[in-house]
């Protein structure tokens, strides 16, 4: 164990503050500090001594050097067991300095709340972080708070060790130090890297320990604020499949503007439906495959109403996530103890996804694009009408959300049926036609949309023989005109978007 002795304090956050500099105080540490933070604590009517008098310069430069001096950091870097060091000490006055607290100029914040470069510069801060290198590489004889967040584990380690610190806490701090650190280098690269891809960098602060991974086997743990996504209010603890859920369904509910409901499992829609009341959008979304919807993901656009919680209520599933709930919908849906309920927040993903693969990440823009009639090139004699036209949409944003390869199937704004992660396209027809004919959904009139081009002819064959009208897909293939052919025979509608949405 190791007794405090003196300390340098340099913060802009004066909260809780007080209660650390009366703790120091009681136990007799000597305190340095910068400007702001002197007139603090003198303010408090206790004594401290100033950087500027302990190194006999200002602090100068627009206040862009205040601490970098070698009274300051050998009395950080200094090491109590080293002669030569103690020797230093000794011969140029060095005071040892056994506790710092510090924190960091909001970067992160600036970045967030002004393009003015010349400001976001300078919050970048240098003797704030080399306080904390410093403390933290000598954790051996120093202990280092290096944010507000912090505080709170330090009052309790002088209340609790009464000025005392072992090499155990003094390296758990140094932990948290240089984590601080490496964050805000990170924030400060990304900034001047903005546009480019050459380097991988991210740093992720909050941490979800889960159940288990993937299966249950699997350690599994999430980086990142849930909170910022969705409230949790009520249920068990969210697993690592069901995050998974949660991603391709907040995707897919974001396509669409009108009442729409959808059901998951494994990432994939077996149930949606878009009506002008909620219950409808539910009672049609259900039967598009009520076998795959038990134990599913529900996720709607629209507040959940007591009507509709009565029919939801009927089945068994793990995930509701609604913008909102009425007050009688939500006690119903609580009567599950582990049924869980999300609130979504209005929250916008980032631009790019990564994954971890082989040694390394690959990285790729997000799939934003959501094709509209102007997307839609005709290549066909028949034109879609616009019920056609309705519907063909209303496929495609549901065949973007779906593994490839896929067919999506469907009809008056409701999903027949898809076929899911097949290895060939066809097989993904055959599929979704099989689901449809099982649950009783009539094909005829329905459309077909396929996430990638059709490079034979037999896949509108076949769609044609289930009374598919119409049919969206990219194009693309050198043997394209062979399905246009077969379209035009069968007086089917056909548009090509130019778009291809594989989804692995």
């Amino acid at each position: 164990m190791k007794r405090i002795k003196s300390a340098l304090i340099s913060v802009f956050h004066k909260d809780r503050l007080d209660e650390i500099a009366k703790l120091l105080k009681e136990f007799d540490i000597k305190i340095y500090s910068t400007g702001g933070t002197y007139d603090f604590i003198i303010g408090l009517g206790m004594e401290a001594t100033t950087v500027e008098f302990l190194t006999s310069y200002p602090s100068i430069l627009g206040g862009r050097v205040k601490t970098l001096h070698p009274k300051v950091f050998g009395g950080i870097l200094g090491r109590r067991d080293n002669k030569d060091d103690l020797n230093h000490f000794e011969e140029y006055e060095i005071p040892e300095i056994d506790l710092v607290i510090v924190d960091l100029y909001p970067f992160e914040k600036t970045v967030a709340g002004t393009n003015n470069e010349q400001e976001i510069i300078e919050k970048i801060d240098i003797g704030g972080i080399s306080l904390i290198r410093a403390a933290a590489k000598n954790f051996n004889d120093v202990l280092i708070v290096p944010s507000i967040d912090q505080y709170d584990d330090l009052l309790n380690l002088l209340k609790e060790k009464e000025g005392l610190s072992s090499i155990e806490d003094r390296k758990q701090f140094a932990t948290h130090a240089f984590n601080v650190s490496s964050h805000y280098d990170t924030a400060i690269f990304k900034y001047f890297n903005q546009g480019k891809d050459d380097i991988f960098k991210q740093s992720i602060q909050q941490s979800t320990i889960l159940r288990y991974g993937e299966n249950p086997h699997q350690k599994g743990v999430y980086y990142g604020d849930l909170e910022s996504v969705f409230k949790q209010l009520h249920g068990k603890a969210i697993s690592y499949n069901n995050l998974g859920d949660l991603d391709a369904a907040i995707n897919l509910i974001n396509e669409f503007n009108e009442t729409t409901f959808a059901i998951l499992k494994h990432n994939n829609a077996c149930g949606i439906a878009s009506r002008p009341k909620l219950i409808d959008a539910w009672k049609d979304a259900l039967a598009g495959d009520p076998v795959s919807a038990f134990g599913g993901v529900l996720i709607t656009n629209e507040k959940v109403d007591e009507e509709t919680a009565v029919e939801i209520n009927k089945l068994f599933f793990e995930i509701i996530l609604a913008p909102d709930y009425d007050e009688k919908a939500l006690e119903m849906l609580k009567t599950k103890k582990n049924r869980i309920i999300l609130q979504k927040n209005s929250y916008d993903f980032t631009g790019k996804q990564f994954r971890s693969i082989l040694n390394g990440v690959i990285g790729q823009e997000r799939d934003l694009k959501t094709e509209t009639e102007e997307d839609m090139k005709v290549v066909t004699k028949s034109t879609p009408n616009e019920y056609e036209k309705t519907d063909l949409l209303f496929a495609n944003k549901i065949v973007k959300h779906t593994k490839s390869n896929t067919i999506v199937l469907a009809k008056n704004k409701q999903l027949c049926a898809s076929g899911v992660g097949q290895t060939s396209r066809v097989d993904a027809l055959k599929q979704s036609i099989t689901k449809a004919g099982e649950f009783g959904l009539d094909l005829q009139g329905a459309v077909m949309a396929s996430d990638a081009f059709f490079p034979f002819a037999d896949s509108v064959e076949i769609a044609h023989k289930a009374g598919i009208t119409a049919v969206i897909q990219p194009g693309g293939s050198i043997r394209d005109q062979d399905s246009v052919d077969f379209c035009n025979e069968h007086n089917i509608s056909m548009v090509f978007t130019g778009y291809r949405h594989f989804k692995h």
